[in-house]
């Protein structure tokens, strides 16, 4: 694990419990928890970033920076400042996890659940023999096997796979075991 994270929260940690002691920041910062808060906040906001979840802790830095600001707000900081900052990142959050939401439903385009179902055309057959040929599908040519007679140029669609060999069906027959 890397450890520079460690000295990361290690200095974060050591800076808020300094904050929270002396007695110097209260002059300068009015209520210095909730600076702390709106630090702690942020820094949720860049780590929703870089972690692989869907908004709960850009959800919790956002709750955190808006109650921090609040209780800062009795210096000379406006609510609706605070307010409009609060509804702007959560409106960026909702809008991130929207994106990340509409890319995960993909339709799957390899394996056998990319072949089965998939039509292509007869590009040769073998030998003599019209039950067995050859297609170009996703990239690859494959052998293919066929139940009634195929010719060169058919229309065909994948039913099912057995190892390098393609079971298919002509598309004007009844799909089989669909």
């Amino acid at each position: 694990m890397n450890t520079r994270w460690w000295y990361v929260v290690a200095l974060l940690l050591g800076l808020s419990g300094s904050a929270f002691a002396t007695d110097t920041v209260v002059v300068v910062v009015p209520n210095p928890l909730g600076v702390w808060l709106m630090m702690v906040g942020i820094a949720l906001l860049v780590a929703e970033v870089v972690l692989p979840n869907y908004g709960v802790v850009g959800l919790g830095g956002i709750t955190m920076f808006v109650i921090g600001a609040v209780m800062v707000s009795n210096a000379d900081v406006p609510a609706p400042l605070i307010i409009g900052l609060g509804l702007i990142s959560a409106l960026l959050l909702i809008a991130l996890l929207f994106h990340a939401l509409k890319t995960r439903p993909r339709h799957i385009v390899s394996g056998d659940a990319g072949l089965l179902g998939s039509v292509t055309q007869v590009t040769a057959l073998q030998g003599h023999n019209t039950h067995k040929g050859w297609v170009h599908l996703q990239g690859e040519r494959w052998q293919v096997h066929c139940k009634t007679p195929l010719h060169s140029g058919q229309r065909v669609r994948v039913v099912a796979r057995k190892g390098t060999l393609l079971e298919v069906a002509a598309t004007d027959a009844a799909p089989q075991g669909e």
